[in-house]
């Protein structure tokens, strides 16, 4: 089982990236995925939601209408469109693959630093 973060890195405030989270070992489809975030010195926190199936979608408060997750069936990744960035956003994103308690699986993250 793998999960692979990539797109992580150096932004300007108001700027956008795009992460790709990577999905193999098991059957992607099957599994809902989350991107998380943890800053320095803080708790990682949930930041988007997507169901297995793509129909229903979540976002945390302080992403709202600047961040969006999507995903590919058929490739096997799961996407964050990060939009209108700001300083607060730099943080270690995470992607997690969720079916049950207990079947859950982590990337290891890739780095977003916004800064001017």
């Amino acid at each position: 089982v793998q999960l692979v973060e990539s797109g992580g890195g150096l932004v300007q405030p108001g700027g956008s990236l795009r992460l790709s989270c990577a999905a193999s070992g098991f059957t992607f489809s099957n599994y809902d995925m989350r991107w998380y975030r943890q800053a320095p010195g803080k708790e990682r926190e949930s930041v988007a939601y997507i169901s297995s199936g793509a129909s229903t979608t979540w976002y945390a408060d302080f992403v709202k209408r600047r961040f969006t997750i999507s995903r590919d069936n058929d490739k096997n990744t799961v996407y964050l469109q990060m939009n209108s960035q700001k300083p607060e956003d730099t943080a270690v994103y995470y992607c997690n693959a969720f079916r049950f308690v207990g079947m859950d699986y982590w990337g290891e993250g890739t780095l977003v630093t916004v800064s001017s």
